[in-house]
């Protein structure tokens, strides 16, 4: 019988560099950066590490293949080290693989580490990729914003949205993140937008405008687990562990037949409820104090707010607007500023996410801090809503 994760694991050092078009160095100093100021953290030397798994999607345009970019750089002694590879979702799946592994008793400390260096391709959006002749023939000629095109389009359908209310939710999302973001000085965007710039920008595929689409980016963000009893012999008091960390993965019934009407997002729902579950949350809206969610695009935001229970299906645009994810919201979403703000590094995303939420529980987003958050949330979403990776992940503090 599974017992799961919950408390099982503690994180006891997360850090995270400088998001942002990073022409001053590689991605092994995007590394370097995130890992000093975890190991500072945690009290951890590279040395003291059991194992580690390494995130990164685009390796031929950035680190190359397999986990030797990691070991290098940290100059590793020599321990294993796994690269993992989930779509846009692949930092979180290197923090699944480090906090199984040490939840399983098969190593004390372990590492996940993501990185993307992005802005050296020269691409303004997502280099392309080599799928592979399967993949081209699942999807030929789709790109992301046309695929979450679709996905606004179907939830406006589905419940009868008006196209102009649907705006005006997708324009108060990103409204919210870049107000966020202004704060943070390791976003990649750091300016305040107002409602009608974001209403009125340049279409990139309708009803997407400009400010409803994230960028790429260079960064890095790691996390260094353990126990927790050896947490509290490394010193630490205030310890934040891993309540849950669940994935679902599409097996391509989404897009096979007709049982599925495109206006939410299928993995998102199974992940998130397994992943409450399994954290013994009953209700999120009452019991989440704060979440950073994947808003590739407004509507992915939008539609997570109902996918994970935070509105009721087909309300999550009055929801929006009636700012329930607000700063001073029911539920903070994006308190960073979010991917709209940090751009995609994809293989470091889902870290910085957690990297957030870490800080929010131990009290030390500085300007950011809400006032004492006990429970957080992180989503991260792989490949398009037909045909999707997604990761819902809970942390909890625990003094």
């Amino acid at each position: 019988m599974m017992t799961g994760i919950c408390d099982k694991v503690a994180i006891v050092g997360m850090g995270c560099s400088r998001f942002g078009e990073r022409w001053d160095c590689d991605a092994e100093d995007l590394m370097l950066e995130a890992f000093r100021e975890a190991s500072a953290d945690a009290g951890v030397e590279a040395g003291d590490l059991d194992a580690a798994w390494f995130g990164c999607y685009f390796d031929d345009a950035s680190v190359g293949k397999s986990a030797l970019p990691l070991a290098n750089a940290l100059r590793l002694k020599n321990i294993p080290v796994t690269r993992v590879e989930n779509m846009c979702a692949t930092g979180t799946e290197a923090l699944r693989g480090a906090v199984y592994a040490v939840a399983a008793g098969a190593c004390d400390i372990a590492l996940a580490l993501g990185v993307e260096k992005l802005k050296d391709t020269g691409y303004g959006g997502l280099p392309v990729g080599t799928p592979g002749t399967f993949t081209e023939q699942w999807r030929p000629n789709t790109s992301s914003p046309g695929s979450f095109a679709q996905l606004a389009s179907a939830y406006s359908a589905e419940h009868r949205v008006k196209g102009e209310d649907l705006k005006r939710a997708m324009a108060h999302v990103s409204w919210k993140s870049h107000l966020n973001g202004a704060i943070n000085p390791k976003a990649h965007l750091r300016r305040a937008v107002d409602l009608d710039t974001i209403i009125g920008a340049p279409m990139v595929a309708e009803p997407l405008g400009l400010f409803d689409c994230c960028g790429v980016s260079d960064g890095a963000a790691c996390a260094i687990v353990t126990r927790p009893e050896i947490a509290r012999e490394l010193g630490k008091t205030e310890i934040v562990t891993v309540k849950a960390l669940q994935l679902a993965v599409s097996n391509g019934s989404e897009a096979g037949h007709e049982g599925w009407n495109g206006s939410y997002i299928h993995c998102g729902r199974l992940a998130g409820q397994r992943a409450l579950e399994e954290a013994g949350v009953r209700s999120a809206p009452d019991e989440i104090d704060l979440m950073e969610v994947h808003d590739c695009f407004s509507i992915t935001e939008l539609v997570t707010m109902e996918d994970l229970g935070f509105a009721e299906e087909g309300q999550g645009w009055r929801a929006v607007l009636d700012g329930a994810f607000d700063r001073d919201g029911a539920t903070p979403c994006q308190i960073d500023g979010g991917l709209k703000c940090f751009g995609h590094p994809i293989g470091a995303s889902g870290l910085r996410m957690a990297y957030e939420v870490y800080l929010q529980l131990l009290g030390r987003a500085g300007d950011r801090q809400l006032p004492s958050p006990t429970l957080g949330l992180t989503h991260n979403l792989g490949g398009e809503p037909a045909r999707c990776v997604v990761s819902v992940a809970v942390f909890g503090r625990n003094d």
